[in-house]
């Protein structure tokens, strides 16, 4: 069974992209960006794009099997005011309508690390208050093999009862976790909350598994043999931003920097597609 797939805050398409590559199919679209619109078009021809979030009448739309989103991050990021629910760009109530409407198989979201810190744990507990167990992990672009880190935070949401009605079940199902995957859990009861240490220690061991690495992946060695990051990108790669005669040029960049790196996406979705398959009776 091939999952299917309707995507929030699509951007141009990198999650939706990644998670194509893991075998699951894009059904539908939420983007409002005029140029990232053209750049869906383009490469999903025929796949609806229903525009606002704020104006999609869920009980009209076709049910997908997994909703993935990077919802606006403005709110969280350690580069703004960090203004949390009290900034206009806080669309997180939007995407849980969305989940209790459309009650999907799986959720996918994800957003900056700054995020952990602010407002993570609210959409956790509103995650479980709805039904659903979910997993959360810090993924870096270079766990990938890029060499620029650009952590972010990915939330997978399951039923937490598989094959019963999510809004009943009191125990959650095989989890991710049991095949090396998302570490830190939180159950439906809500008890159990996301941990801002918690996710900081995991951040850590991100940046030590780095560090064990070969030559290659963003690091180097110094005389002594220890690795020194001195040429680690920590945030995102220059993006030549001084070039001329390039078309749409600003917004080529700005759908880049908001994009979620498929790599990683498709890693997420492969994920998700075993647990999917291993289980849901045949």
């Amino acid at each position: 069974m091939t999952l299917t797939v309707g995507s929030l805050f699509s951007g141009i398409g990198g999650l939706d992209l990644g998670l194509e590559r893991a075998g699951m199919e894009v059904i539908w679209q939420s983007e409002i960006d005029p140029y990232a619109t053209r750049v869906l078009a383009k490469h999903w021809p025929g796949v609806p794009n229903y525009g606002d979030i704020k104006r999609i009448e869920w009980s009209d739309v076709v049910r997908p099997d997994v909703i993935c989103g990077g919802y606006p991050c403005q709110p969280f990021s350690t580069a703004g005011k960090r203004q949390g629910e009290e900034d206009p760009r806080h669309l997180w109530p939007w995407v849980r309508h969305a989940l209790s409407v459309l009650r999907p198989r799986y959720a996918i979201l994800e957003n900056v690390r700054g995020h952990l810190s602010l407002g993570g744990t609210t959409v956790l507990r509103e995650i479980a208050a709805l039904g659903y167990c979910a997993e959360w992990r810090i993924v870096s672009a270079a766990s990938v093999g890029a060499n620029h880190r650009r952590d972010r935070v990915f939330i997978v949401a399951y039923p937490s009862g598989i094959g019963s009605d999510v809004r009943r079940s009191k125990q959650c199902g095989q989890p991710l976790s049991e095949r090396g995957t998302l570490q830190g859990q939180t159950g439906t009861s809500g008890s159990v909350m996301a941990d801002a240490e918690v996710f900081g220690l995991q951040g850590r061991q991100n940046l030590a598994n780095r560090e064990n690495q070969e030559p290659g992946h963003g690091s180097t060695r110094n005389h002594s043999g220890a690795r020194s990051f001195s040429n680690w990108w920590q945030t995102e790669p220059g993006m030549g931003r001084v070039a001329n005669g390039v078309p749409n040029r600003l917004d080529r960049l700005k759908g880049l920097g908001n994009a979620v790196v498929p790599q990683v996406a498709e890693v997420i979705g492969r994920l998700v597609v075993e647990h999917h398959n291993t289980t849901t009776p045949d």
